[in-house]
């Protein structure tokens, strides 16, 4: 469940917060960049698991995952968009309007649908535009990608704010999912109030419910 949540906060907080975060993030991308690319998709195979197991995903029939970018060194979740689709489920992947700067979530069907990465993208697909789009209450899970996160939920993502403002629209009643490898678990992240958090965290090596 995403929350509103009140953050009493003076302006030289939020810049502190925002340089942490940054400082973060920086760290976390070169931590994952020195990953090899056969630990990434042994870890990552890990956390399609991890998430399979939860009641939420067992009991999705609509589910939100995300394209991994191969060059960052994302979470791969190809065995996730399989079984859901063995089982009957329908898949949705997150798309980007480029000139509002919104996001929102569109069913594909087959996976060869989706637009081809430029050399600028890291190899990020995109649904196209001719798919349909979900509508709140639609999706059952939202998986999210992380570079860091916490047992709390709070999570660090590149600095977008794409998921900070769709999930609020979803979520409820979607349940949200952040994967990230073990290591991108820290014990505290900051926040600020316009982040949103997600009710569960899956690692390769545990799952915490917040």
């Amino acid at each position: 469940m995403v929350e509103n949540r009140t953050l009493r906060t003076t302006p030289a907080d939020d810049v502190l917060r925002r340089r942490v975060k940054a400082a973060i993030r920086k760290r976390m991308r070169g931590l994952r960049n020195a990953l090899p690319a056969s630990a990434c998709a042994e870890r990552s195979s890990r956390i399609a698991q991890r998430c399979l197991t939860l009641e939420a995903m067992a009991r999705a029939r609509a589910v939100a995952l995300f394209w991994p970018m191969a060059q960052r060194h994302e979470v791969d979740l190809g065995e996730v968009d399989r079984r859901l689709r063995e089982l009957g489920g329908r898949v949705a992947y997150p798309a980007v309007d480029r000139e509002s700067g919104a996001m929102t979530f569109r069913f594909v069907a087959d996976l060869r649908e989706m637009t081809e990465p430029s050399p600028l993208s890291a190899g990020l697909r995109e649904p196209s535009a001719l798919a349909p789009e979900a509508s709140p209450g639609e999706l059952d899970v939202i998986v999210v990608p992380a570079l860091a996160v916490d047992p709390t939920g709070h999570r660090i993502g590149y600095g977008s704010g794409y998921y900070d403002r769709v999930l609020p629209r979803f979520a409820p009643p979607a349940t949200t999912i952040a994967v990230a490898f073990d290591f991108q678990l820290l014990v505290e992240i900051p926040w600020t109030e316009h982040d949103a958090r997600v009710d569960w965290v899956v690692t390769d090596v545990r799952a915490l419910a917040r």
